[in-house]
């Protein structure tokens, strides 16, 4: 029988975006958390004298050819087994296409574990690891799961403890957000082509290009807003090297009606924030609205622990205290006819524990 994967969503606890580096990519920092809304993933392989994949998808816009992340991270994973094989996959879209939850990236890595799974080999982790940064940015943090550091272009990716598991709202209005051009507007807005600091042009297509001599990334140690790098990652050491850091606490344990001990606090008291926001906002009004919509309530109880755009956009989400204010929030997204889900982010154990589907 075919094997069957939930390709689950992640959104970002957030995203500070630094300066562009050689190569085109931006350096990143964020925490990334897996919630439990999914894709469902069905691969079916046996070995063959030659490899020929083939792919196909309940949506229109998710391709079938070898540029899917899933198509290109099953030949990749092929190539490092030696295994030529005949391999179909069919990946049921459940999220949202481009909508900033690594959709695209978590089929790769389902891919990749019903692949393993349908062969009966495993690849080493850092061998799996290897391929999917080279898959995807985002790849790398399905290979994990739970609560996850993304450093780099967001493709080094280190476990951290997990947070609790907390119910959560996904908005996703029916608005497409382009994140290489968001990137770009994201240096417009805050690149000065004429400074003194070091003279970086805009390119159309490709964003930031570096004067002579200045291709390397000391020279972006002034002049540019990398200051937000630092300050996330201040956050997350501060949170996660306090008295909470296990990360066993639970949204319950309430003292003198704070949530006390919850990391998952700590992180949004420390000010975190999604840099794209900056951007994508003030080109999408409504995505800025749901944002209000998703954190605020007129009862206190039911008010976000934290609202926030997901990566690029468009889809946002909310954390909430109880499934009670969860429900409530869904109910306010219907009622101004916005799409929206209700689920719950995971925790490393639970997201390993149903991964496969039996």
């Amino acid at each position: 029988m075919a094997s069957r994967v939930r390709s689950f969503a992640k959104i970002n606890l957030g995203l500070a975006i630094g300066p562009p580096r050689p190569g085109g990519f931006h350096a990143l920092t964020t925490v990334y958390q897996t919630i439990d809304l999914h894709d469902i993933v069905t691969v079916s392989a046996k070995p063959a004298s030659h490899t020929n994949i083939v792919v196909t998808t309940t949506h229109p816009d998710v391709p079938t050819n070898p540029t899917n992340t899933a198509w290109r991270m099953v030949e990749a994973a092929l190539g490092a087994m030696g295994v030529p094989a005949r391999v179909s996959i069919h990946i049921e879209k459940l999220l949202p296409v481009r909508g900033g939850l690594g959709a695209g990236s978590s089929n790769a890595a389902a891919a990749l574990l019903g692949l393993e799974k349908e062969l009966g080999r495993t690849l080493p982790a850092e061998e799996r690891l290897r391929i999917a940064e080279q898959i995807g940015s985002d790849v790398p943090l399905f290979l994990i799961g739970g609560t996850v550091l993304g450093l780099g272009r967001g493709e080094q990716v280190y476990p951290l403890p997990d947070l609790p598991a907390t119910p959560c709202v996904i908005a996703t209005p029916d608005i497409g957000v382009s994140t290489p051009q968001a990137f770009r507007d994201w240096d417009a807005l805050h690149t000065n082509p004429s400074g003194p600091a070091f003279g970086l042009s805009l390119v159309p297509d490709r964003g930031l290009s570096f004067p002579p001599g200045h291709e390397d990334e000391s020279a972006l140690t002034q002049g540019y807003p990398s200051s937000t790098l630092e300050r996330l990652s201040r956050s997350v050491a501060a949170v996660w090297c306090g008295p909470h850091s296990s990360g066993v606490s639970t949204l319950h344990n309430e003292v003198e009606g704070d949530l006390a001990g919850n990391p998952l606090l700590a992180l949004v008291r420390t000010g975190i924030e999604n840099g794209f926001e900056e951007v994508v906002f003030s080109q999408q009004s409504l995505l800025a609205d749901i944002k209000r919509i998703l954190a605020d309530s007129v009862h206190p109880d039911e008010q976000a622990i934290f609202a926030s755009l997901s990566g690029s956009g468009a889809s946002l989400f909310g954390l909430y205290p109880s499934e009670g204010a969860a429900s409530a929030a869904h109910q306010r997204l219907a009622l101004r006819g916005i799409r929206g889900s209700i689920g719950a982010t995971l925790t490393r154990a639970g997201y390993w524990s149903g991964i496969f589907i039996q």
